[in-house]
């Protein structure tokens, strides 16, 4: 039969049957779904009417996600699908669609922050740590971030200084180095898992959703 995207074959709002007009048509026509699994790129190319294409994504593994309130975009690793509105089977096969909630590697991110605001982000203090801050004692984390710079430099770095403040629901994600992303894109049309970090109202909501989740 084929998959058809037409309307005439649906009954009409009132209950009855609508009589077809015309057989399918190619404009109709409708196509099976990707079903982008987490792995090794791996990208068909379907060609479509009027000689365009789609880049079908059966495989992706990074993507460039975007940190809204720092206004600033990296590429990064996609680790697990861990929340779909539509569908929980979408979460078990771990399926890539628009609109899912994805974890991610916070690694690039804290990189980048820490390098723009010289403030350490996401380190958990251990004992060792802690034994050199008393003996005051800079270790090999804290001499990158007291190293010798100009006075232009330091006027820079101190200026960006109060803009430093992230939320804490964010924070507690950095030290797990695992960040809650969702995706914008749609990887089987453009071939590609792009998206933004969760942050403000929309990560608590989605917090919410995740722990109501795990209570049943």
């Amino acid at each position: 039969m084929g998959i058809s995207r037409d309307s005439w074959h649906k009954r009409r709002s009132t209950g009855g049957h609508q009589n077809p007009l015309r057989k399918k048509r190619k404009f109709e026509l409708g196509r099976p779904p990707a079903n982008t699994k987490i792995g090794q790129k791996r990208i068909h190319l379907v060609r479509t009417r009027g000689g365009n294409e789609k880049r079908r994504a059966l495989r992706l593994e990074v993507g460039n996600f975007s940190w809204g309130s720092e206004a600033v975009a990296r590429k990064t690793r996609i680790i697990d699908v861990v929340y779909n509105a539509s569908n929980n089977e979408l979460v078990r096969t771990k399926t890539l669609v628009k609109n899912c909630l994805v974890q991610i590697d916070s690694t690039p991110f804290r990189q980048w922050y820490e390098t723009h605001y010289c403030v350490p982000l996401g380190r958990k203090k251990t004992k060792q740590s802690q034994k050199e801050s008393s003996e005051q004692q800079p270790g090999p984390q804290e001499t990158d971030f007291n190293k010798k710079r100009s006075r232009h430099a330091k006027a820079k770095i101190a200026a960006r200084k109060p803009l430093s403040k992230i939320e804490p629901h964010l924070e507690e994600q950095f030290l797990t180095g695992r960040l809650y992303a969702c995706v914008s894109s749609r990887p089987g049309q453009c071939g590609r898992a792009d998206g933004y970090i969760l942050e403000g109202k929309e990560l608590e909501f989605y917090l919410r959703k995740l722990r109501a989740k795990k209570a049943k």
